[in-house]
C-alpha cells in the first residue's frame, strides 16, 4: 500500500519544526529515522496531514558524558550508541540492549529520540529508560519541559508528548562502578520485537542488593518498572530464595496480553524465567 496524501516539511529550525506542529493542531508527525512511523503510513494505520522532518536541523545527534549524566541527543542513531565508548563505559545496560534492536538497517537510521517517543511496549529503549531512571527533554510552544521516565510512558504507542512538541534529549544518570546489568529477551528470531524481556539493574554489596531495578518489554501495553520484584530483592538479598521470588512476583505484577506471538499466560510465564535470569546474570557479573 501506498501512504494517504501528506505535506511534508523539512525545517531547519527546531522552533520552525514546533511552529509547523503547532499549526497543524495535532495533525501533523515529527519525522526522525522513519523506521516505525513510514511502515505504519504506508499501511494507513496513521494518516497524518503532514510529516515535519527533523533531519535537517542541527545539533540533535550527540553523546555527551557531563558530571555523573550522560546526554543523547534525540537524533542519535542507534549504530552511534551501539558503538560510543562513552555508551559503553557510562552505561552498560543500553551499550547491551541497543544491540537486540531489530536489525542492522534499522539500527542504522532508527533514532534514540524516534524509538522513545513511538513507545512501542516491545522495544527495548522505554525498558532501558525504566531500568536506568532516565528521563527526556522535550521543547514545544510553551519552552522546555524535562519528563521522568515514570511519567514518559501512557499506555500503547502513547506517551506524555504533547502534539506540538518535539523531544530533543534523553537523559540518563551514569551507571556506577559496581552496579551490573543485564538484559534477557526472547523472540521468535534475532532482530525482532520482543515476545517478552526484562532488564535488570543491581549495585550490591556482597550478599545484599543495596539497590535492585528491573524493567520490562513486550509484557503490557507499556513498559514498567517491577517495583515489588525490586523490594524483595533490596530486602532479602540476591541468593537464590529471594532470586526466585522476586521473579515469581514479577510474573505477578505483569499484565500481559494475547496476541499471534503468544498467549498472555506464555508472556507471564517468561517473564518470571527472565526476570530471574537477568537477575543472575546481573549479580554474577564481574
Amino acid at each position: 500500500m501506498k501512504p494517504a496524501q501528506f505535506e511534508y516539511h523539512a525545517p531547519a529550525t527546531l522552533d520552525a519544526a514546533i511552529a509547523l506542529l503547532a499549526r497543524h493542531k495535532g495533525e501533523a508527525r515529527p519525522l526522525a529515522g522513519g523506521q516505525s512511523l513510514l511502515p505504519m503510513m504506508n499501511f494507513r494505520v496513521v494518516t497524518p496531514a503532514a510529516i515535519v522532518d527533523l533531519n535537517r536541523i542541527p545539533g540533535l545527534a550527540y553523546i555527551r558524558a557531563e558530571g555523573g549524566t550522560v546526554r543523547i541527543g534525540a537524533m542519535t542513531r542507534h549504530r552511534q550508541v551501539e558503538f560510543s565508548p562513552v555508551i559503553a563505559e557510562k552505561l552498560p545496560l543500553l551499550a547491551e540492549a541497543i544491540r537486540l534492536v531489530a536489525h542492522l538497517p534499522i539500527r542504522t537510521r532508527g533514532t534514540m529520540g524516534g524509538s522513545l517517543a513511538h513507545a512501542d511496549p516491545a522495544a527495548e529503549l522505554p525498558m532501558v529508560l525504566q531500568a536506568l531512571e532516565g528521563e527526556v527533554v522535550a521543547r514545544g510552544p510553551g519552552g522546555e519541559r524535562t519528563i521522568k521516565a515514570a511519567d514518559f510512558l501512557r499506555g500503547m504507542l502513547t506517551t506524555s508528548l504533547a502534539a506540538d512538541e518535539i523531544l530533543t534529549e534523553v537523559r540518563f544518570p551514569a551507571t556506577p562502578p559496581r552496579a551490573r546489568c543485564a538484559v534477557e529477551e526472547f523472540s521468535r528470531r534475532r532482530g525482532d520485537f520482543a515476545i517478552a524481556a526484562v532488564a535488570a539493574v543491581i549495585e550490591r554489596d556482597g550478599n545484599r542488593c543495596v539497590k535492585a531495578r528491573l524493567a520490562t518489554a513486550g509484557v503490557g501495553p507499556a513498559s514498567i518498572r517491577l517495583r515489588d520484584a525490586e523490594a524483595i530483592l533490596e530486602r532479602d538479598g540476591l541468593g537464590d530464595d529471594a532470586v526466585d521470588a522476586a521473579a515469581a512476583k514479577a510474573a505477578a505484577t505483569v499484565e500481559p496480553q494475547s496476541d499471534q506471538q503468544g498467549s498472555a499466560e506464555y508472556r507471564r510465564h517468561l517473564t518470571r524465567v527472565l526476570a530471574a535470569r537477568a537477575v543472575r546474570r546481573a549479580r554474577t557479573v564481574q
